[in-house]
C-alpha cells in the first residue's frame, strides 16, 4: 500500500513513526515526513517557520509544494493528513476534488473548535476518516461526521511516568522551544531563571541544530547540561520551564510540574488573539479545564513573561496538587492512538 503522507512539523513526525510502526515494511510513505521514514519531498528543516508573518513570507513556496503534493496523491492508495491545517485542508479540498473517492485520513485534527469552527461542516465533507487525539474534541461535530477519538499519541510515545516527586527541588529542565524564533526569545529569560535558581539546571536542545547555531540561539551553555532526550530528562527532573507547545503537555502526562512561557512576534499574537476563541494556550490546561473545570499549571505569555513572573510562579508551585492532576490527565486520555489509526487506515 503507497499512503500520501503530509506532516509538516516535527511532533507529527514523531507520531508518525510510532504509527508506521504499527502499519508495518509493506506500506511505503509518500510525500512530506522525517527522511528516516523514506524518501520525502522537501526538506523537513525549510518548513520550520513560526508564526503567520513567516507564513506570508514563503506563500508561493507552500502554494508550489501543495500543487505538489496533490500531483503525487494520484500514485497513492490513500492520503493521511497529520496536523498542519494550514497546508493540510486546502490539499485536502484539492485532492478530493480531482479524486472524489481517494479515501483522506485526518490525524490530529485541526483545532477548529478553537479557531474557525466554520472549518468543521468543510472537514466533515471532505474527510473520510476524521481520527481525533482529543476526547471532548468530537462534541463539536455533527452526530454523522466520521470522527473518531483514538487516543493520545504522546502515550505512544512516553514510557516512564511519575507516581511521586522528590520533596526538593534539585533539578530543573529548561526547553525553549525547536524553531529559532521561541529560542531566541526565551533564551535570555532562561539564563536569568538559572542564574537567580541556583540549582542543577538541563537544556533540550534540538538534535538538527548545527554547533554554530547552538552558539547563536542559546548563547554560554557552561552552566547546563545538554541533553537531547525530552522524555528522560523530564522524567529526571523536578521542575520545568517550556515553551508552549507539545513539551508542555509531554511534561503534564509523565507528571513534573512546570511552568508555560511563550513570546509571539507582536503582529503574530495580535492576529492570533483576533482568531483563537480560548482562554489558555496549554493543550493540558485546555483539556483539563473542560474535564474539571480547572487549569493545571501557570501560563505566561508576551510582555509577562519576566524573570520576575517566572520566579513567583515557582516559589508558589504546589507540586503535589500538580501531580495528582497528571495522573487524572493519563486516565482521561486512556491509551496511545498509533494502533488505532493503523487499523483505521488498513480498513
Amino acid at each position: 500500500m503507497k499512503i500520501l503522507v503530509s506532516a509538516l512539523e516535527h511532533s507529527a513526525n514523531v507520531h508518525l513513526k510510532s504509527l508506521k510502526k504499527e502499519l508495518g515494511d509493506d506500506v511505503e510513505l509518500l510525500g512530506i515526513f522525517d527522511a528516516e521514514l523514506g524518501t520525502p519531498i522537501v526538506d523537513l528543516r525549510s518548513l520550520a517557520i513560526m508564526g503567520f508573518v513567516d507564513v506570508f513570507k514563503k506563500l508561493r513556496f507552500f502554494f508550489k509544494l501543495n500543487t505538489q503534493m496533490a500531483d503525487l496523491s494520484a500514485e497513492a492508495d490513500k492520503v493521511l493528513l497529520i496536523d498542519s491545517s494550514g497546508f493540510n485542508l486546502p490539499l485536502a479540498k484539492k485532492i478530493k476534488k480531482r479524486y472524489p473517492q481517494k479515501e483522506i485520513i485526518y490525524y490530529i485534527l485541526p483545532q477548529a473548535w478553537a479557531w474557525k469552527k466554520k472549518r468543521i461542516p468543510v472537514l466533515e465533507r471532505t474527510i473520510d476518516k476524521l481520527a481525533s487525539i482529543l476526547p471532548f474534541e468530537k462534541d463539536y461535530y455533527s452526530k454523522a461526521a466520521p470522527i473518531t477519538y483514538v487516543g493520545h499519541p504522546l502515550l505512544d510515545q512516553i514510557q516512564k511516568f511519575k507516581t511521586q516527586l522528590n520533596e526538593t527541588i534539585k533539578d530543573v529542565v529548561f526547553m525553549p522551544g525547536s524553531r529559532k524564533g521561541e529560542i531566541s526569545k526565551l533564551m535570555p529569560i532562561f539564563h536569568q531563571v538559572r542564574k537567580a535558581l541556583n540549582i542543577n539546571a538541563v537544556i533540550i536542545i534540538p538534535k538538527y541544530f548545527s554547533e554554530e547555531e547552538r552558539v547563536e540561539l542559546y548563547g554560554d551553555l557552561s552552566a547546563f547540561e545538554i541533553q537531547e532526550d525530552a522524555h528522560n530528562a523530564l522524567y529526571e527532573a523536578d521542575f520545568a520551564f517550556i515553551c508552549s507547545g507539545t513539551a508542555t503537555l509531554e511534561a503534564a502526562l509523565i507528571g513534573t510540574p512546570f511552568i508555560l512561557s511563550f513570546i509571539a512576534k507582536p503582529l503574530d499574537y495580535f492576529i492570533a488573539t483576533k482568531l483563537v476563541k480560548i482562554e489558555y494556550v496549554g493543550l493540558a490546561n485546555i483539556m483539563f479545564l473542560k474535564y474539571k473545570y480547572r487549569t493545571m499549571h501557570p501560563e505566561f505569555l508576551q510582555e509577562n513573561v519576566t524573570v520576575e513572573n517566572l520566579l513567583q510562579a515557582y516559589r508558589e508551585y504546589d507540586r503535589s496538587e500538580f501531580l495528582e492532576n497528571s495522573k487524572t490527565l493519563r486516565d482521561y486520555l486512556r491509551n496511545g492512538s498509533a494502533k488505532n489509526v493503523a487499523k483505521m487506515i488498513k480498513a
